[in-house]
Formats: C-alpha cells, structure tokens, sequence
C-alpha cells in the first residue's frame, strides 16, 4: 500500500514539473459550463493567447467531422460544443505563423480561374493596394500599408516562399483603382491583393478582378455596395457601412440627443452610402433630416453649401467623405453663423491629419470607427511594434484591418494550394477564392473575421471618438 502511494505522490510529482504545454495530446475536448476558449488555452498550453490555434484546428475538423463544432465566433463558444485540440507542438508552429498546407501533388491542378506557378527561389508577390498620395487620404493609405508591411514582417514567408508585398497607389478614385486593378490583372505573379482601400476605387477594381478570376480582400471599403453586387472577386475585412451608419445615427439621437440633422458626403460611394445609412436610421429613431446635400473631393469653399444647410436650423452636420474636404467644412461652418452646431464623420475622417487641417475647429468634432475594445488580444504588441518600425503611432483607422486582410489570403494560400515533389508551389485562383469566403472564427487583430457568402467578413462594432484637447479621446 504504501509503495503503491508512493508511486502516485511521485507521478503527481512529475507531472507538476512538466511544463503545460507538454501535457496537450491533440484530443477531443468538450467544453464545460464557465469555460472559454481562452481558460481552456491557458489549461492546455499555459499561454491564453493559444486559443486561435484551438479555433483553427477545430474547424479543420469539423470539416470531415460532424461531432466537432464548427467555431464561428470564439467568443461565443458554449458549453456541450466539441473541440479538436491541437498538440502543443501544433500550438507553437501556428503561433509562428505556419498552417496546415499546402496539399501534396505531382501536377498543377486544374482550376478554371488559372493557376499561380511558383518555383523554388521565387517570391509569392501579394498585391496592396491604396491611395498613396492625395491631400486628405494618403494618411490612410500609408497606415494601411505599414500594417500590411508589419503582417509579412511578422510571417515573412509562407509555404516556405518569401513573401513580397507589390505596392501600386489607387488614389482612392475609380479611376485610379481601373489602372492598378489593370496592372494587377496583366501580372500572373500576383497571387491576390489587399486593397483597394477607398470605396470607389474598389468597385472599380472589383469589376476587372472578377473578369480576370483576381481575389481582393479591402481593409477598409465600406461601402454597401462593394459586396452587394454578387461579385466573387470582392471580399473585405471591415464592416459595412449598414453597420456604421445606423450606429451613428443612434450615438447622435440617443446620446447626443439630436434631434434636426443636415448631411453631406463627397460624392464617393462610400461617403453617399453611408450618410443614406445614417439618414435612413436616424429618421427610423424619430429624428428629421432637415437638409441632404453634396460637395465634390477637391472642393476648398464649402460655404455655398454650408450656407443652403444653415437656413434649416440642424443640430448636427453628418458628413460622409474624407479628411481634406471634412476639415474644411468643419473650419467653414462658423463663417456661416453654424459654430454652435455639432460636426460628426466617419472612419474617413478619424486621422491626425483631420485635427491639424481643422485646428481649433476640430475642437468637439465626432467620428466613428472600429471598437479596439473587441479587437484581439495581440494588438497592445502589434503598437508597440508599429511605433517601434515607424516612429509614431497610428495616424488612421484601417492598419489592424490591413494586417489582417494580409493574413486571410496566407491563410487561404496554405489551405488551397499545391505542392510539387521538386517544391514548386501551385495556387489555384478559385480554390484561394472559395479558401478565403470559408475563413471562419479567424481571430485577427481588428476583431473576430467569418466570411458570409457576400464577401462581408468583418464582424466589428463602433465606438465614436471626440476631438478633445487636439486629439481623438472616446466620446462619453
């Protein structure tokens, strides 16, 4: 009895001394009433920042096993869903970035959108997308491109192939977004692209991809209609402004206690969609929409048309639009007796450079974006690094979604592609296509991303900001 004993005092023993990371066996696991992905994470590999990988495998699984749970939402797993765990050693490669893939093969396989022939030695060229230059919205092109530069940093290479990143400015305008989408499109070495970032430039895009048989993944296009035209080819990370919109409108009504409001967007897809949005839920609440109007991406003298909206007494302007022509209408107001009245933007307007054009006029402004309070759990280390490469801190909204468009198509490459016995890497165009809409619970940096069958795959809420002593603070 007592070597019996001692036999468990000293197993007990060993097993205190194993690190936890050891004791995973890739097992099935069903959760438990009061556990979360992340307990579980923290349990099974002493790290609570595994349970991406414990998402991942799970839906592995679940495609050839119905008794797994199919995880859409990490945050929303319950108790009775079934796990796959991954192995510790699993756990590890995931975090450095590696995935399951690609499939072996002795032959290119036959895909009707063409495939990406890859040799041995050769980069895997990823596309990018935005506007570059431009007064107004550079500063979102170049924060989205530094967080796409920090993605590959982070995973320099996939499938063993060094990753190249191949920058073209769209100058957030249709016009602009035809002539990279072209430039793409006419490069069978660019396996897909993130981008474009400006709506109009997107849709544009998007109409030359589809025909092309190209996947895009926006940052940062949210207007409605990029994914309600049942194009394969346009997909996003962000939300749609059917979320921003009304999310607005309810902040002005409900916590600003608006009543009257005027609106004005600069002609873009993106900013009609969403003062339409905002319009349309706001009346919905009760409010009245006192004056709709328009200004043109360019335009310096906004008093004409601040002057049409002042005779309607509005208690808010909502403007849809940019930083350029959103500071200058902010600046114009008081020229037209509307000092005292409240100005709110968007996303498009969420940018130092918004403050430094208003000056003093920024002072009390509003603007939506991304909640970072239901980001994922690595963005305090992707600012540090950020501020480390880069020299400040991000000056524009859309550098988690960049990060993350970047890291939905590596991820869709590793479970599409095909690989040679001399390692040649073949990739598919419709099967990196149909590997990206079957992204599903991807926990990324922006917050949790599940492909519908529209291309719609960001699933994050809004939080406003106020301009309070010369910089965004969130609004109360």
């Amino acid at each position: 009895m007592k070597k019996w004993f001692a036999v468990v005092v000293l197993a007990a023993l060993v097993l205190t001394m194993v690190p936890l990371a050891a004791l995973a066996q890739g097992k099935t696991y069903t959760v438990q009433p009061g556990e979360t992905l992340s307990s579980i994470a923290q349990r099974e590999y002493g790290d609570v920042l595994a349970y991406p990988a414990i998402v991942y495998y799970s839906n592995i699984a679940a495609k050839t096993d119905s008794a797994i749970t199919k995880i859409v939402d990490p945050n929303a797993v319950k108790p009775g869903d079934v796990l796959s765990l991954p192995t510790a050693d699993e756990v590890k490669a995931y975090l450095a970035g590696e995935r399951v893939g690609p499939a072996k093969g002795d032959a290119a396989p036959d895909d009707p959108w063409g495939v990406v022939t890859i040799e041995p030695g050769e980069p895997l060229r990823i596309g990018f997308a935005a506007a570059l230059s431009g007064a107004g919205v550079d500063v979102l092109g170049i924060d989205e491109r530094r967080g796409a530069e920090l993605a590959v940093a982070d995973r320099p290479k996939v499938a063993g192939f060094d990753v190249e990143l191949v920058v073209e400015d769209d100058l957030c305008s249709g016009e602009g977004g035809t002539a990279v989408a072209n430039k793409f499109v006419a490069d069978p070495t660019i396996v897909a692209v993130v981008g474009n970032m400006c709506s109009s430039s997107s849709i544009a895009a998007s109409d030359i991809y589809e025909k092309a048989g190209y996947t895009m993944v926006s940052p940062s296009s949210t207007a409605v209609a990029f994914t309600a035209r049942g194009l394969r080819s346009a997909n996003r990370v962000c939300w749609s402004d059917a979320i921003q919109g009304p999310a607005a409108a309810e902040f002005a009504y409900n916590k600003l206690g608006v009543r009257k409001v005027a609106t004005i967007h600069d002609g873009s897809p993106y900013g009609e969609g969403l003062v339409n949005a905002f319009a349309d839920a706001f009346k919905a609440l009760g409010g009245e929409v006192v004056a709709q109007e328009a200004v043109s991406v360019g335009d310096t003298d906004m008093r004409p048309v601040l002057t049409k909206i002042s005779v309607t007494g509005p208690d808010l302007i909502y403007f849809g639009g940019f930083v350029a022509e959103g500071a200058f209408l902010a600046t114009q107001r008081a020229d037209v007796g509307m000092e005292k009245v409240l100005f709110m933007g968007a996303d498009g307007i969420k940018a130092e450079d918004f403050i430094t054009a208003a000056g003093a006029a920024a002072e009390g402004t509003y603007a939506s974006a991304a909640d970072l309070a239901t980001a994922g759990p690595g963005v305090n280390a992707f600012m540090a690094k950020y501020e480390a490469a880069y020299g400040e801190k991000p000056p524009a909204p859309f550098h988690l979604h960049a990060y993350d468009a970047v890291n939905v198509i590596m991820d869709a490459i590793y479970a599409s592609a095909v690989q040679g016995p001399d390692g040649t890497l073949w990739i598919g165009r419709e099967a990196l296509n149909t590997a990206i809409r079957a992204t599903s619970g991807y926990q990324g940096l922006s917050g949790v991303i599940t492909c519908q069958p529209n291309g719609d795959c960001g699933t994050g809420t809004v939080a406003v900001s106020k301009v309070e002593n010369g910089q965004f603070v969130p609004a109360q």
